[in-house]
């Protein structure tokens, strides 16, 4: 829920309108609208806070896609001073995530290396 909370309060202090959503709603742990009501999104939140080179996945993120369906992984450092934002389309995610099967188990996990491009891009809310 920390990432959830940083995510919305980032929203809000670039003047967008973030909800949180109950725990239960599938797909959308925010929900955000510019302040002019105009243009909604839907988030997805991830977070990490270990040196991990992965955030897991649901395994349903591929069936998640919509251009008002955005994801925020969120990395937070030990010392919790600073968060890193990676704001990614979902369409990005469901394209570029993998998934391991490791015994009779199957994780599906996206990658810190593929979300460093998106390190900040708020803007992408922005221009959907």
């Amino acid at each position: 829920m920390r990432g959830v909370y940083l995510v919305a309060a980032e929203l809000s202090r670039q003047g967008f309108i973030a909800s949180p959503t109950s725990r239960s709603a599938r797909g959308a742990d925010i929900l955000v609208t510019d302040s002019e009501c105009k243009r909604a999104f839907s988030v997805q939140v991830k977070t990490k806070t270990t040196k991990a080179s992965y955030w897991l996945l649901t395994k349903d993120y591929k069936e998640l896609v919509s251009d008002s369906h955005i994801y925020v992984f969120v990395s937070i450092r030990e010392d919790c001073v600073l968060s890193e934002f990676f704001v990614i389309p979902s369409r990005v995610v469901a394209k570029k995530a993998y998934a391991e099967r490791f015994g009779k188990d199957k994780w599906y996990s996206f990658t810190v290396e593929d979300a460093k491009p998106y390190q900040d891009r708020w803007q992408i809310l922005d221009h959907g």
